[in-house]
């Protein structure tokens, strides 16, 4: 039993992989894409604002609508969405095809994301749920940073179509490790629509809704100009920016096993004291991140605490709504994506106003907002919310 669970949670992380891959992957090859269908960067960009405002659209209802249907089949159905979503990428040479390409999958998206965390927690004993729901977030914290450079060194010395190719190969991995060694997983207790949408009745639902787009917003509010902060504030070289951010990726990763070990000991303990360091961190940024070596450093410990945000975000949501996994997940991935399109259309704001540096308030102003909503929630629902965590 042991060993099965141990290759599910791995066939899960590997398939969240693949589909975070193809979502970010495009980052480093905008400009090969851009000149490969003759757009410009800007319009190329669509491929990934599309892609996340679809999956922010679709966050709380196609996980829903599948919530009903065996695992399996849904896992494999998206998977293969994703492949043949690539597949029609990599031979295209229309830019608005590739854009429906790319649009289709991203629908698909919410479903496997909450169902991987949903399996993964029920797979264990729900003392170890959050170390379990922390493995796959490897998967995406891995998608997002690993992404990224593969494809980028692959469309450098090869062609953009192998890039291409990469994401795809990534998803067929994962299909044919879900076809041959997931089990087949029916739903055993079906929960109606009208019960899974009554969690919106529920003012915790709403206050961890909240909490996570401001946590989010806290977060990428300031990690989405991180190269634009150390080029213009620190004054380091494209090389120095590159390495930091593998940095980064890195201790993201890295913060995805921290969080599970910690959410499993005291979870409401943990969620309240994080925007106090994280807002720390950021307070040693602002007056010591024009060095270098103090810079590197602090990045390595805002990396960790990034992994670790992720993991509070979903534990967060999920706890307000355990009644509805899926449902519940749908919420967390639409509010993690709103939290992220609010904090650096607000980053943008304060550096065209202020300058780059000040980058730093947008994050200031949405941990005091998350704590707001994170300590009123403790308070209203303490016996409840540690029933939960425990």
């Amino acid at each position: 039993m042991a060993k099965r669970h141990k290759l599910l949670i791995f066939i899960l992380t590997i398939g969240v992989f693949g589909i975070i891959n193809t979502e970010m992957g495009v980052i480093g090859i905008l400009p090969a894409i851009a000149e490969h269908f003759d757009v410009s960067v800007s319009k190329a960009g669509l491929l990934v604002s599309l892609f996340a405002l679809v999956v922010a659209v679709s966050g709380p209802t196609m996980p829903l609508l599948f919530s009903g249907i065996n695992r399996k089949k849904v896992m494999l159905l998206v998977l293969g969405v994703f492949v043949l979503g690539n597949i029609v990428f990599i031979i295209t040479s229309n830019f608005t095809v590739a854009l429906i390409a790319r649009a289709i999958p991203a629908l698909f998206h919410p479903i496997y994301c909450s169902l991987a965390f949903s399996v993964a927690a029920a797979s264990v004993s729900k003392e170890e749920a959050p170390k379990a729901v922390s493995k796959v977030f490897i998967g995406v914290s891995a998608g997002m940073v690993v992404g990224v450079p593969i494809a980028s060194f692959i469309a450098s010395t090869t062609s953009l179509q192998m890039a291409m190719v990469f994401f795809a190969v990534v998803n067929v991995i994962a299909f044919i490790a879900t076809l041959l060694f997931v089990p087949s997983m029916p739903v055993k207790e079906r929960v109606s629509y009208g019960a899974q949408l009554s969690v919106l009745k529920k003012l915790i639902t709403w206050q961890s809704i909240v909490a996570v787009i401001f946590l989010n917003s806290a977060i990428f509010g300031v990690y989405s100009y991180l190269a634009e902060y150390l080029k213009t504030v620190t004054n380091v070289s494209s090389t120095t920016i590159s390495f930091m951010l593998v940095i980064f990726g890195g201790a993201n990763i890295i913060g995805n096993i921290v969080a599970g070990k910690l959410l499993t000991k005291n979870a409401i303990k943990f969620v309240v004291a994080f925007p106090f360091v994280l807002g720390t961190v950021y307070i040693i940024l602002f007056l010591f991140g024009h060095l270098s070596v103090p810079m590197a450093i602090i990045t390595l410990i805002w990396g960790i605490l990034a992994g670790v945000g992720g993991n509070i975000n979903q534990y967060w949501i999920m706890s307000s709504a355990p009644e509805a996994p899926d449902f519940a997940n749908g919420l967390f991935l639409t509010s993690a994506n709103l939290g992220t399109t609010i904090g650096a259309a607000i980053g943008g704001l304060f550096i065209s106003e202020m300058g780059t540096q000040y980058v730093i308030l947008v994050g200031f102003l949405s941990l005091i907002l998350s704590s707001v909503s994170i300590l009123l929630r403790k308070h209203m629902y303490s016996p409840k919310t540690n029933q939960l965590a425990r």
